[in-house]
């Protein structure tokens, strides 16, 4: 039984531990821990019982030793969560893992393909994932053995030719800022190492800093001097001096763009007031770095005072701003995933897709290692939890978190040193003062106890007294006592009943809407993404784009909805709750469902639209036609169809969820089609392999197969991206079994093409061709040119002998299609965006095309 595709990892190098999908289980005791990193250490390979013994025991071997050992592999065996894990075979045992189940078996193929590359790009992103799998000091916690411990000094060496050689290669492609503070590091923890010495001399004076560089030199030469009584060497020497005549030798390799500045942060509310206590606080902490937890109730500001502060606060921390909404208490939507809020981050500290990390933790292990010695803000509103913070933090004494939250979240404080800093409610000088910002001094001065009566019944919550304030400006010609009046009473609010928080003060806002506005409140509440179009409003109502746009107008003049950007919509998510409950109350479910049904029509063909678009020459999917009422979006050219799924893939992430739990379970798996190509080219790869689980299963529901054919066939590509070859070559059969059975020659093509392309990955070419073989007549017979394109070479010869002929024209083929694709406008963007050109090796580096 190989572990391969299970979703296991040994982790050795930093403290000794087990994930299993994706969550770290505990190994308990030192000597459980050594049997498990010696294993790990042989991965498929015999470690006999007498060298287990050896390693774990030394000379303190005891008499039942042999016993102790069986029964700690039988406990490894359950952490790991296969009993075949460890295999019994003579003269010992085996771990029984597939390729890169252990993060050194990792770490080592990524410095390999590094060293293989000629790809400086390449490299970069190779060594930066493999840099990125230390999480310290190789087998941190299993000291006493000798032999463990020349492996980790083995894998400590290993992380340092690995650090160098990525210096290396980012000094050769023009990446010498960002290195400073990393080098900076190694330099300190090597202060002898004339290599380390040397990229960071190169690093500092690329950088404009010319006498830094210098004095580094001149430290070394001092070190040296002194601990070992000689100079420096040549190259060092040579450096040096020409470092002092800036030698245009030395110069950078072309000119490089500025890193981005991440600049994230939603606009401020404008209209804040109050808080100098908090204010206070909060400018305490910027220059001791760490973690803030601002926590309070809905809807008691926490958001409005994060961005305020954040934006007074921007300028002490100069290297950028970093936001993400993790949606832990949206009534509508499934919280932010940390890998997808990473990914977000990663994109706007500038790091390429090329060079986006996969796995989750090599993820967090980058970003940490991206921001390091920045002076950076992080705000991470509105989370549920410790567990979907903490990957967040950037883990560096430069960088300051702000996290807002309803939970307290005492473990950030107990194990990050966060620190707390509770919301309560306003004072009442504040909620006055709350009032006059957004009426007037005038009009609270001529009412002051009405005023005040507002403030009191509104429990002084902010997001009350925002939308009675939006009340008495929009009707000048009520009094503030009127308004008072039609408030009643909150001791709701008093006693924590936080289901009917401000129920009074949206009852009356509503009551004053038109009847087809407050219809479209309470509809809005089914959309399930964090905000909506105006088209995607037209359709889920069903009235057309100019009404659309009057109850819109409507509704943010009443403060009911913001938009909080130029043409997009959102709810507060109390008022999302709110009109949540109304259409439960007034919206028969056969509208509720029909509002539904539009709005997943209009997410699904304006989506296929777009991947049209983006892919015009793949295999569409056949929809049913849209619902009366639904007018979906076209867009036409690829940068509208990117600038549409760049925006709306929130929505259509939780649109895919959705539909499958409301029974719209076509909508579902056609929906993550639609999407898939985007989110794997924009390398949001666990949001591609989670939307196609979904889609399977809903297919599944309705007994669909041409549905269940492409959720197979797409998991099969995102497990495949995700090095998880077993599950991609079973969801890839599965694929072409259910194709061969609904007569999809076109889903058969490509799939043979995909498993060709899995077997090329995995050096089994001969499987390879024989797979590729399958596709130029399934897709002669749709008449799919694009394929017969994809697959021309495969036919020119009938033995692999032949074929290779043909392999060695590549080179000059290769330069023909360069010249197409520079000169040949669409044509070129369209080759350039869907294949990636390969060496002429094999059939799978010909054109492995993404589909």
């Amino acid at each position: 039984m190989s572990m391969a595709g299970t979703g296991v990892r040994v982790r050795l190098l930093g403290p000794v531990e087990v994930v299993v999908a994706g969550s770290p289980q505990a190994v308990n005791g030192l000597r459980r821990k050594a049997v498990l990193a010696t294993l790990a250490l042989h991965a498929g390979r015999v470690v006999s019982v007498d060298r287990l013994l050896d390693v774990v025991w030394g000379d303190q071997l005891p008499a039942t030793a042999a016993n102790t050992l069986q029964r700690h592999v039988s406990y490894l065996r359950g952490v790991l969560g296969e009993p075949g894990s460890i295999v019994a075979r003579q003269p010992g045992y085996l771990l029984d893992t597939g390729p890169d189940s252990t993060d050194v078996q990792a770490a080592e193929r990524l410095i390999e393909l590094a060293r293989r590359s000629t790809d400086r790009n390449e490299q970069v992103k190779h060594l930066t994932d493999a840099v990125a799998l230390w999480r310290g000091p190789p087998l941190a916690d299993v000291a006493g053995s000798p032999w463990l411990e020349e492996q980790a000094e083995h894998l400590a060496r290993l992380r340092l030719e690995a650090e160098r050689s990525l210096a290396e290669a980012r000094l050769s492609v023009g990446e010498h800022a960002g290195l400073v503070p990393g080098l900076e590091r190694l330099v300190r923890q090597h202060p002898l190492d004339e290599h380390l010495h040397a990229q960071l001399m190169l690093a500092l004076y690329r950088d404009g800093r010319q006498g830094d560089a210098v004095a580094t030199y001149r430290r070394l030469r001092d070190n040296l001097r002194e601990n070992l009584g000689i100079d420096p060497g040549p190259r060092l020497r040579d450096l040096e001096r020409a470092i002092l005549r800036q030698d245009t030798a030395i110069a950078a390799p072309a000119p490089v763009a500025a890193a981005p500045v991440a600049a994230q942060l939603p606009p401020p509310v404008p209209t804040f007031t109050g808080r100098d206590a908090e204010l206070a606080a909060l400018d305490a902490l910027v220059d001791r770095g760490g973690a803030v937890v601002v926590s309070g109730t809905a809807g008691v500001g926490k958001t409005a005072l994060a961005l305020h502060w954040a934006h007074h606060a921007a300028e002490r921390l100069p290297d950028g701003q970093l936001y993400v909404n993790l949606r832990g208490f949206d009534p509508a939507a499934t919280p932010t995933e940390p890998a997808r809020a990473l990914h977000g981050f990663l994109e706007a500290l500038g790091v390429p897709v090329a060079r986006m990390p996969s796995d989750p933790d090599t993820m967090v292990s980058l970003y940490r290692t991206t921001v390091a010695g920045k002076r950076l803000l992080v705000v991470l509103d509105n989370a549920r939890d410790a567990e979907q913070v903490r990957p967040l933090l950037p883990g560096s004494p430069d960088c300051l978190a702000i996290v807002t939250s309803r939970d307290q979240l005492i473990p950030l404080v107990v194990t990050e040193s966060a620190q707390p800093v509770p919301l309560d409610l306003l004072s009442p000088g504040e909620a006055r003062d709350m009032l006059v910002r957004r009426l007037g001094e005038r009009q609270v001065a001529a009412e002051p106890a009405a005023a005040d009566t507002i403030a009191e019944r509104c429990a002084r919550l902010p997001i009350a007294l925002a939308i009675v304030a939006a009340r008495a400006s929009t009707n000048r010609h009520f009094s503030l006592a009127a308004v008072a009046g039609e408030l009643g009473d909150l001791d709701a609010f008093r006693a924590g009943d936080e289901a009917t928080d401000v129920r009074a003060v949206f009852s009356w806002s509503c009551r004053t809407l038109s009847p087809p506005a407050a219809q479209l409140f309470r509809l809005l509440s089914l959309h399930p993404g964090p905000d909506v179009s105006a088209p995607a409003v037209a359709s889920l109502s069903g009235v057309d784009g100019q009404a659309t746009g009057s109850l819109l107008t409507e509704l943010t003049r009443a403060n009911l909805f913001t938009e909080h950007t130029y043409g997009r919509y959102a709810f507060h998510d109390l008022l999302r709750a709110y009109a949540a409950d109304l259409a439960d109350e007034a919206e028969p479910p056969a509208e509720r469902r029909a509002a539904t049904h539009r709005l997943l029509d209009h997410c699904l063909h304006t989506a296929h639209a777009a991947d049209l678009a983006l892919h015009p020459h793949f295999s569409a999917i056949s929809l049913p036609p849209p619902r009366a009422g639904v007018t979906p979006e076209r867009p036409r050219s690829r940068s509208a169809a990117a600038a549409w799924f760049t925006t709306e893939v929130p929505v259509l992430l939780a649109a895919v969820p959705l539909a499958a739990r409301s029974g719209f379970e076509g909508h579902a798996w056609r929906l993550a089609w639609t999407m898939a190509g985007f989110l794997h080219r924009q390398g949001h790869w666990q949001d591609w392999l989670g939307t196609q689980r979904i889609a399977l299963a809903a297919a599944s529901r309705i007994g669909d197969q041409a549905g269940q054919g492409h959720a197979h066939r797409s998991l099969g590509l995102a497990c495949s991206r995700l090095r998880r070859y077993d599950e991609a070559d079973d969801h890839l059969r599965r694929a072409l079994d259910l194709f061969t059975d609904v007569g999809d020659d076109a889903g058969r093509a490509h799939t043979c093409l995909n498993l060709g392309q899995l077997a090329e990955r995995q050096g089994q070419h001969q499987q390879a061709l024989r797979h590729s073989r399958r596709a130029p007549a399934l897709f002669r017979g749709t008449g799919n040119r694009a394929g017969q394109g994809y697959t021309l070479i495969d036919e020119a010869g009938g033995t692999p002998e032949t074929t290779v002929v043909y392999f060695s024209l590549w080179g000059a083929i290769k330069s023909v299609f360069a010249w197409i694709v520079d000169t040949i406008g669409e044509i070129g963007e369209w080759i350039d965006d869907h294949c990636d050109w390969g060496s002429p090796n094999t059939v799978g580096d010909i054109v492995t095309c993404r589909w």
